[in-house]
């Protein structure tokens, strides 16, 4: 459906770009903050019109641009949001201005590239979600590794180069085997356009619909990551920046979940019935080992990463159910887990920037010091533990639903996931906050709460961790029809091959 604002989308997408262009420009840093910031808030202000002109009920792309880009190739500047995309924009436009006001506070060390790098990164990811031509997402996709590259590399801590070279090479090399993926569903197809895609599944060879979707499952699959391609996750996390953390876990590992539904499944159906088995069972693998290893880590930033492991688990539990009862809760997990751990990490870097260490033995009895701290960082463990009332129990629940309509066994092997989040979740929250308070670093008179400015970062979050846990269907009334759309379709062509043969 063509947009009822004219190039909305495309607005949302390079407003942060024309951002980071003033930042470069603009001299002191000052000047340099505050722009990176407006441009941020404006970029997020704007994206709200997305959800104030939605027409509810319609499951096809909304906001439809569409203009040649190289006609040559067949190349298209196609743009477009559905139920599936529609929260993972506003995902990403929310938590970006919440990233650069905690790092015009806390970073002071050549803050003008890293807050361009940051707008850059926020078009990057933006574009990946609106983008409906294959080569145009590739182009998005892989762009975004440069500007987050370049944050852990410059600005992260410990072995940060080393760590940024990993992250790079992991998810580059996916990358360059999808490429090669998309080439083939290109000259098999004569098409890049992804709304045009899942109606041509039937001119895909068996051994295309094999080797493809094996190929966009690696890329997706180490930028999930799921497991066993988690490995270069951890490090990337202990090591960034912090606002580099929120918006890692936040947006950038959503690229590779939102990658599966909207072109492996897709275009892959028969491939992704044959194989979805296997990737449910690596998903309750990574659901249970990123919780066990949780448990064990004494570092905060490092149980938070590994809980992303864990939690990422569950979203691809849920898009191998093939159902609308585990793709809605996927998509809606996608986003309870961007504001959940997004929060998680925004906690520990408030933490760290107070004690200048994130060792869970150097804390204890901080309810005494800094109690104000202590409730949001319950609020916040109690929201990725999935606790009834608040977002991530919806997205769980739902999840664990479909998986047992398909699996039972996968379903309940992965609702022992949920148990371990709640052990190492509350476990942080009994070593950081209760018990006696024996280190006199962490005494009232040395140790600050927070502040009104770094309550207001953190107050859009918990506020939706309530209006998502109470009003799913704020979210589902427009998740679920593209969800229908995309599981009729792929149903359709499987038994249309069944008759066939």
């Amino acid at each position: 459906m063509a947009s009822p604002i004219p190039y909305l989308l495309s607005l949302i997408t390079f407003l942060p770009l024309a951002g980071a262009l003033v930042v470069t420009a603009l001299a002191g840093d000052g000047p340099k903050k505050r722009a990176a910031l407006v441009a941020s808030l404006v970029t997020f202000l704007v994206s709200l019109l997305l959800w104030l002109a939605w027409e509810n009920g319609e499951a096809g792309m909304q906001f439809v641009e569409d203009a040649a880009w190289l006609p040559a190739f067949h190349l298209r500047y196609h743009l477009g949001v559905d139920g599936i995309s529609l929260f993972l924009v506003l995902l990403t436009t929310l938590l970006m201005p919440i990233a650069i006001y905690f790092s015009n506070k806390y970073v002071s060390d050549s803050i003008g590239p890293y807050l361009a790098l940051m707008l850059l990164l926020e078009t990057a990811m933006v574009g990946t979600f609106v983008a409906l031509d294959l080569v145009l997402f590739f182009v998005f996709f892989e762009f975004s590794l440069i500007p987050m590259y370049f944050l852990i590399g410059r600005w992260g801590s410990g072995n940060r180069v080393y760590t940024a070279l990993k992250f790079f090479l992991y998810t580059f090399a996916g990358s360059a085997v999808m490429l090669v993926a998309i080439l083939g569903v290109y000259f098999a197809t004569g098409s890049f356009d992804i709304t045009e895609l899942p109606s041509m599944a039937a001119k895909l060879s068996p051994t295309l619909q094999t080797w493809g979707f094996i190929a966009f499952a690696l890329g997706f699959a180490i930028k999930v990551p799921l497991f066993p391609f988690h490995t270069w996750l951890p490090d990337a996390h202990v090591q960034a920046p912090t606002a580099g953390s929120i918006i890692l876990a936040g947006v950038l590992l959503k690229m590779g979940t939102y990658g599966y539904l909207r072109f492996a499944v897709p275009i892959f159906p028969h491939a992704a019935l044959q194989f979805g088995p296997y990737i449910a069972a690596l998903a309750v693998v990574g659901i249970l080992y990123g919780a066990l290893v949780a448990l064990v880590q004494k570092d905060l930033k490092s149980l938070v990463a590994y809980s992303s492991v864990a939690h990422l688990g569950f979203v691809m539990l849920g898009i191998f159910a093939l159902n609308v009862q585990g793709m809605s809760g996927s998509v809606l997990q996608m986003v309870n887990h961007g504001i959940s751990t997004g929060a998680l990490f925004l906690m520990v870097g408030l933490l760290y920037e107070r004690r200048h260490t994130r060792l869970l033995d150097e804390f204890g009895g901080l309810w005494k010091s800094v109690p104000i701290y202590c409730g949001f960082f319950l609020v916040v463990a109690m929201s990725s533990a999935g606790l009834p009332g608040l977002n991530g129990f919806v997205g769980e629940f739902t999840i664990l639903l479909g998986m047992y309509l398909h699996q039972p066994v996968f379903a309940v092997l992965a609702s022992l996931g949920v148990i371990l989040a709640a052990w190492y979740l509350l476990t942080a929250f009994r070593k950081v906050a209760q018990g006696p308070l024996t280190n006199p670093a962490n005494e009232s008179n040395r140790l600050s709460d927070l502040k009104f400015d770094e309550i207001m970062m953190l107050l859009p979050l918990v506020l939706l961790f309530f209006i998502i846990g109470l009003f799913p269907n704020l979210f589902l009334d427009k998740i679920n029809p593209s969800v229908e759309a995309l599981v009729s379709q792929q149903a359709a062509i499987v038994q249309t091959a069944v008759v066939t043969k």
